[in-house]
């Protein structure tokens, strides 16, 4: 191994347990020792032995349904294309990016298509 990075996450809990402030660090980050402020996360992890997904998925109270439609479209679009990169499975890729696109008119952050 020629380099270990650590990733630090914070997460501000209220009385009931709801994520009041979600902030994040790391060694290779741009702000340097600052932490970086976050409305959502979802962070993933696949148990190879296991052959599970463990998830954690938090977002603060101040996040709006606006703001979290968006957070969902672009992590769409991204899972959609690190599928692609992973398996080239074109047909499924392309696939996923058609219900990507349908979310984001469905959601307007995109222009409904024509037609």
């Amino acid at each position: 191994m020629k380099k270990n990075s650590k990733i630090t996450i914070q997460v501000g809990l209220d009385e009931g347990n709801v994520p009041e402030t979600i902030t994040w660090q790391s060694d290779d980050s741009p702000n340097g020792d600052k932490p970086n402020e976050a409305r959502g996360m979802l962070l993933s992890f696949f148990d190879g032995e296991a052959l599970e997904t463990l998830k954690i998925d938090l977002w603060t109270k101040e996040m709006k349904v606006e703001e979290m439609d968006r957070f969902m479209f672009q992590t769409l679009r991204a899972l959609a294309d690190t599928y692609y990169r992973a398996t080239q499975n074109a047909q499924l890729a392309t696939d996923m990016q058609r219900f990507v696109h349908y979310f984001g008119e469905q959601t307007e952050i995109i222009p409904k298509t024509q037609g």
